[in-house]
């Protein structure tokens, strides 16, 4: 298949829309439903995101995608009781048996509610668990190398028969050059392949210069996000797992609290008062999501308030202080940060450190670099220079 005509591109009004190769046949098989413009566009990002965290880490990589930056990236690591009840897992058999549903249910979990409609790619074959995980959440599609029977099965059962199954070869190559238009006019620049691995975070500038496998490990998770997030971008991450991405800010600033915020929730969603609320046994998944979102943040709706509480509850919460919040952030630590471009100023360190980030990579090259390594000394953090920028528009 050379090419594929599309419904429409990412509007209804903007037709015709296909996708197709100059020179040879696409990489990808349909194998059910009727991928549109902006499907393939998370597909192919979300594609080469899992891809290259396999390549790097030689663990099992899931990503979930929307409006093509990741809400989040994961690596197939186990899932403590605790993660598994807040990602609402806990009650699918054997999750931990499949790291690659580990993987997804971890990508899931992280940022529920920017997941609601996720596309997903996998870097492995799609095993029948990781199908029962993906089958029962709103989700436009899933990319993957392979599907098992048993799986392909339960995904094509998957909004009436509609569900998006894309199968990509893995062996495919991009052209190294690549090309796009923009008002009529053709933009071209090499393919960005550059290769991230730890070995990128031998420049260690800051007084502690522990940088340990744990955190080599999360730096990369963060720095391979990033490198398929729209920018400026931030990344927080932990145990294998992008907590909160910042993703398409004109400041590095708002970059930073935006996912310095992710992750806070992400933590705090895995607390008794969070894990323990008395939610309605008919209120729906998604609407769970939002419910715990406003518990936590307060946002458009006090959901312990006399009236609201009795659509979500079945008796009334005790609201979550910011006073309590506060306490249980304290405690965090451990949490890794990577940043697509230099910081400016050390604002952005201050801020990684009530989130409880110990680690940074970053590229470096500010004429502040000398302000923000200080920041960092100042709270015993190690901070790596790549020396790699890692915008992506």
């Amino acid at each position: 298949m050379k090419e594929l005509t599309l419904k429409y591109g990412c509007n209804p009004n903007q037709t015709p829309s296909r996708i197709f190769m100059a020179e040879g046949e696409l990489p990808i098989t349909v194998l059910c439903g009727r991928p549109g413009y902006i499907n393939f566009l998370d597909a192919f990002n979300a594609w080469q995101l899992v891809k290259e965290l396999k390549e790097a880490t030689g663990l099992a990589a899931a990503t979930s995608f929307k409006h093509v930056s990741p809400t989040s990236a994961a690596l197939g690591r186990p899932l403590p009781e605790r993660l598994q009840k807040a990602c609402f897992v806990d009650d699918l058999p054997g999750v931990n048996d499949s790291p690659l549903a580990c993987a997804y249910a971890r990508a899931r979990g992280t940022d529920r509610m920017c997941s609601f409609g996720d596309f997903i790619a996998l870097s492995d074959e799609c095993d029948e668990t990781t199908a029962r995980l993906i089958a029962r959440e709103v989700s436009d599609g899933v990319i993957a190398p392979g599907y098992s029977p048993a799986a392909l099965e339960i995904l094509r059962g998957k909004r009436k028969g509609n569900y998006n199954i894309i199968q990509i070869d893995p062996a495919y190559t991009p052209d190294p050059v690549e090309r796009k238009q923009v008002f009529g006019i053709t933009f071209e620049q090499g393919r960005n392949d550059c290769k991230i691995d730890s070995s990128l975070l031998q420049k260690v500038v800051t007084k502690n210069q522990a940088l340990t496998p744990d955190m080599q490990r999360d730096l990369v998770v963060a720095l391979i996000t990033l490198k398929y997030t729209q920018s400026n971008s931030v990344c927080f991450a932990v145990d294998g797992q992008a907590i909160g991405v910042g993703a398409g800010q004109q400041s590095r600033i708002h970059c930073t609290r935006l996912a310095g915020g992710k992750a806070d929730t992400w933590h705090l969603r895995q607390t008794d008062k969070v894990l323990n609320l008395p939610f309605l046994p008919t209120l729906k998944r998604a609407d769970r999501d939002n419910v715990i979102d406003g518990y936590i943040n307060q946002n458009e709706e006090d959901v312990c308030a006399e009236g609201v509480w009795q659509r979500y509850f079945t008796e009334r919460p005790q609201p979550f202080t910011k006073e309590e919040q506060a306490a249980c952030l304290a405690a965090v630590t451990g949490v890794a940060l990577g940043s697509d471009a230099f910081f400016p100023f050390g604002d952005n360190i201050e801020r990684a450190h009530r989130s409880g980030v110990v680690a940074v990579a970053q590229p470096g090259g500010s004429i502040r670099d000398d302000d923000v390594i200080a920041c960092c000394d100042k709270y015993n953090m190690v901070m790596a220079f790549t020396g790699l920028r890692l915008f992506h528009h």
